[in-house]
């Protein structure tokens, strides 16, 4: 079993919304708290980008141009973090990826594909 299972994706509308979440079902509690977690982005041709990031504080960050449409949660008894994302555009296309770090920890998910129509 994966240590980092994303799932949420699919094809939505634009202006829709979708919410990606991320579990780390084989990490113990006490290792997964103290972790920043990140969701990134990799759209076609390009580099994979950061979108969002929530420290254990529940500290968060945002690309620019996310700010005000994604919300990034977690939900640490459960061991999940969310990616709500609202008034989603085209650009927003790609495959997401839950990233966990921390220490000598740096566990990738397998992706999950996220399209936008026009």
């Amino acid at each position: 079993q994966a240590q980092v299972v994303e799932s949420g994706g699919g094809l939505v509308q634009g202006g829709g919304s979708a919410r990606l979440s991320c579990k780390a079902p084989r990490m113990i509690t006490s290792v997964y708290n103290p972790k920043t977690i990140s969701w990134y982005r990799q759209a076609p041709g390009k580099q994979r980008m950061l979108v969002a990031s929530i420290t254990s504080d529940r500290i968060t960050t945002y690309a620019e141009n996310v700010k005000g449409r994604f919300t990034i949660s977690r939900d640490n008894a459960r061991k999940t973090v969310y990616l709500q994302m609202n008034s989603l555009k085209p650009d927003d296309t790609g495959v997401y990826y839950c990233n966990i770090n921390g220490g000598s920890i740096d566990y990738w998910g397998q992706g999950t594909q996220v399209t936008v129509s026009s």
